[in-house]
């Protein structure tokens, strides 16, 4: 069984093919640099990107894989979440394909495809597990306990970890996106030089929050405009990864350990790497974190997702199809 998977959710052009919803046949990635300039995606120079490259990447995957795209058994794209402009061209370029060959169309949760990033790389995972979702959009911590089976632990109540990433290198100048700089600069810098709040909300103090942190940088910034750029991004980083971890702490302290998977962009950061391989060792659990190509929004997470749905019969047939639309803040569970 081969799934083409399309995935359009943000600034990344992507397709792909994946057999068996495990193993790569080929994964094309279109990152659009023209967004470095605005600091940060524009929406609509989001969406008229896609529209100028995404046929191009698929006959990038056609020629890689060395197989026609219309003989994919199906055809599974991101319908949500994510920005409605950029997800429409990734939906109705899917529609049309599928339609025009005669295809079953998936549509697949951007969030949930995150997790199955680890498949594409470690194989099947071992269930019930802890995930963490982690990236420029999304912060969630997810007890997944059997294939569609999930319960939410905590969520950010206001930023995602990645967009406090990209914000913060946005205030020191450093470009976009934000975090391979501060991950590169924190390297060498001082994490002790600055002292950051890590705040939990009161009602549930497994859930996160990343606006107090962006404001106490921005405010210490304006205050010593001298401070070592070094430092504030090695001290931010760790206060940003120490909430990630604290959570995942609290939750295996207060229930039990899980096997911990690790997804989503923010999962590339050396340093989240580096603390959540300690905390797995400390409670004797396995973590699977996925090679950085993974890590970032592609198709073959979309494929592999879409694999599975396929062979659950969670696919739309004939002028069925003509039906689906993107949805920008699609809930996860």
């Amino acid at each position: 069984m081969i799934i083409l998977g399309i995935e359009t959710s943000c600034d990344e052009t992507s397709a792909a093919l994946v057999r068996d919803g495990r193993t790569i046949l080929s994964n094309v990635i279109h990152t659009q640099e023209v967004h470095q300039k605005f600091g940060g995606v524009v929406p609509e120079v989001a969406s008229r990107n896609h529209v100028i490259k995404i046929f191009e990447v698929l006959d990038a995957v056609e020629k890689e894989a060395g197989m026609p795209l219309h003989e994919a058994d199906a055809i599974a794209v991101t319908q949500g979440p994510g920005l409605v402009g950029a997800l429409l061209i990734g939906v109705n370029t899917a529609k049309g394909l599928a339609y025009v060959w005669n295809k079953p169309l998936v549509p697949v949760h951007h969030v949930e495809a995150h997790l199955y990033a680890n498949m594409l790389h470690f194989g099947d995972l071992p269930f019930p597990f802890l995930g963490l979702i982690v990236s420029g959009g999304h912060t969630h911590l997810v007890l997944v306990r059997s294939p569609r089976e999930y319960q939410l632990v905590g969520q950010t109540r206001d930023d995602a970890v990645g967009e406090a990433f990209d914000k913060v290198a946005k205030m020191l100048g450093l470009g976009y996106p934000g975090g391979p700089v501060v991950d590169r600069l924190a390297a060498q810098g001082d994490e002790d030089a600055l002292e950051f709040p890590v705040p939990v909300p009161r009602d549930n103090p497994l859930d996160f929050s990343f606006s107090g942190l962006k404001t106490a940088v921005r405010t210490m910034i304006a205050s010593d405009p001298a401070v070592r750029k070094e430092d504030v991004c090695a001290s931010f980083q760790k206060t940003a990864v120490l909430a990630l971890t604290r959570r995942v702490d609290l939750f295996f302290s207060s229930e039990k350990p899980y096997p911990l998977v690790i997804a989503g962009g923010v999962a590339a950061n050396s340093r989240v790497r580096k603390e959540f391989a300690s905390l797995a060792g400390r409670y004797g659990v396995p973590l699977f974190i996925p090679p950085p190509r993974l890590c970032t929004d592609n198709a073959a997470m979309v494929a592999a997702l879409g694999g599975d749905l396929f062979r659950e019969g969670a696919f739309l047939e004939g002028e069925a199809l003509l039906s689906l639309n993107a949805t920008s803040s699609l809930a996860f569970v």
